[in-house]
């Protein structure tokens, strides 16, 4: 059992309080429920003995809390002050590499999908490295982040970055796709390159984002002029269709040649220590040899055959983790909750409610948030149905995101007959094979404002 005393080589730990950080064991988060820690593994994933060994250091350092964010990052919860260095001790006994610096994401299943147009994992390492070398160092915002994506099935199109890297096939083998901001569906593209020309791009736009400041980030950098200056020697690049679906882990996934992938989910990003290592144990006697953590709060478990794959699925069901595409939890999206200090809504209880009483919204056509606060951190872009906490309550915001004018309200009694009011709502008026989706917007804001309101 890891303790939780703390070091006495090591200093008491700085916090932060800035929106604008990210927090990690040099510079926790000051939360609800104490100090909270973000976890970036180094490499591409965890052997089930290190995943277990990092959460026995938060049950013993913090609250057992364990939650998997939405971009596939891992967060500890409830630490202090005095307990964050042992939970660095800790990480570091269990032979765990944390990642530093500029956030660099790659697909979880890099180097091991068979789909991928090419392996994005060399490029990732010859960037950090050339970040690394240069002298001045770059001074860059907090939360920039670049994604570098080979393009297989399990995907990043979703997660939005300040730079994409993006594969793209081409008559003489691939390219890849520079672009600025947003996802891969609102980006700016401003160069097609080859392998080679890649890094020196990148560090060329870096260093423009390093002379606009700490807080510049890629929406601010002209796309023109960039584009002007990386793409005049190749000519035009091509436009992208992009219809791949949005990438969900839970399930099995087959990639051939008996290469078999148990995907899965925390339930509203969070688990409890005890859980999850009881899975473990399960998974690793079934022959897991490495566990990747993805986005949408999913682990993705390798090494299994098919049929122990299907035993390791019913195990993960029995825990409490998301296992199937079609599990109504995989449509809710939840911040932490009364973890936070800035909520005022405990967004799991909620969760629990909406799932009583509301199956008729969860059809996978649409995901309903339920945001603690205005600021939205689980899900920052426009929802459908968005329940925000309010001092007298409840907000409903429709079509929007949390931090938008509400549409409606309802005090703590009359929450759950409101969202019974737009289960019904639906219900009643959704024409044969219509999703949820299709019957809200046909009915509009007004009316289901009303019946949020009118229960």
């Amino acid at each position: 059992m890891t303790s939780c005393a703390a070091p006495r080589s090591q200093t008491k730990p700085g916090t932060s309080m800035r929106r604008g950080a990210c927090p990690s064991l040099a510079t926790p988060m000051q939360t609800g429920d104490g100090l909270l820690v973000r976890l970036r593994p180094a490499t591409d994933g965890l052997t089930p003995a290190e995943l277990r060994a990092l959460a026995d250091a938060a049950a013993a350092c913090g609250s057992g809390i364990i939650e998997v964010t939405a971009r596939g990052n891992l967060q500890v919860r409830g630490l202090t002050a005095a307990s964050v260095p042992a939970l660095a001790a800790a990480i570091g006994e269990a032979g765990i590499a944390v990642a530093t610096g500029i956030v660099i994401e790659t697909p979880p299943l890099a180097g091991f999908d068979p789909n991928e147009i090419a392996d994005p994992r060399p490029l990732a390492v010859a960037l950090r490295a050339a970040i690394a070398g240069r002298r001045p160092a770059l001074a860059l915002a907090p939360k920039l982040s670049i994604v570098i994506d080979g393009c297989g099935r399990f995907h990043l199109r979703d997660s939005s970055a300040d730079l994409r890297v993006e594969a793209q096939n081409s008559d003489d083998g691939f390219r890849w796709l520079l672009s600025l901001g947003g996802t891969a569906r609102s980006e700016r593209t401003v160069a097609l390159l080859e392998t080679e020309r890649v890094v020196p791009a990148v560090m060329e736009i870096l260093a423009g984002l390093d002379s606009l400041g700490a807080a510049a980030r890629g929406r601010d950098l002209d796309a023109d002029r960039i584009r002007k200056r990386l793409s005049a020697d190749i000519g035009a690049f091509p436009t992208i269709e992009r219809g791949a679906l949005p990438f969900l882990p839970a399930g099995i996934h087959d990639f051939g040649d008996g290469r078999i992938v148990l995907g899965m989910a925390l339930a509203f990003a969070q688990t409890h220590s005890a859980s999850l290592i009881a899975f473990l144990h399960h998974a690793e006697e079934l022959g897991a040899t490495e566990i990747r953590l993805a986005p949408r709060h999913g682990l993705l478990v390798l090494g299994l055959s098919r049929e122990a794959a299907a035993v390791a699925q019913r195990l993960a069901l029995s825990h409490g983790f998301l296992v199937a595409a079609d599990d109504p939890r995989n449509h809710i999206a939840t911040c932490a909750g009364l973890a936070c200090a800035s909520a005022l809504m405990d967004t799991k209880a909620v969760a629990g409610l909406l799932l009583d009483v509301g199956a008729g919204l969860l059809d996978g056509s649409l995901a309903v948030h339920l945001s603690g606060c205005p600021k939205g951190c689980a899900r920052p872009t426009a929802s459908a149905l968005t329940l925000v906490g309010a001092p007298s309550g409840y907000a409903l915001v429709v079509n929007g995101a949390a931090s938008v004018a509400p549409s409606a309200y309802t005090d703590e009694d009359g929450i759950k007959a409101a969202l019974a009011g737009l289960n019904a709502l639906v219900r009643k008026n959704k024409d044969a094979g219509e999703s949820a989706r299709s019957c809200l917007t046909r009915l509009g804001a007004a009316r289901i404002a009303a019946a949020f309101e009118q229960g």
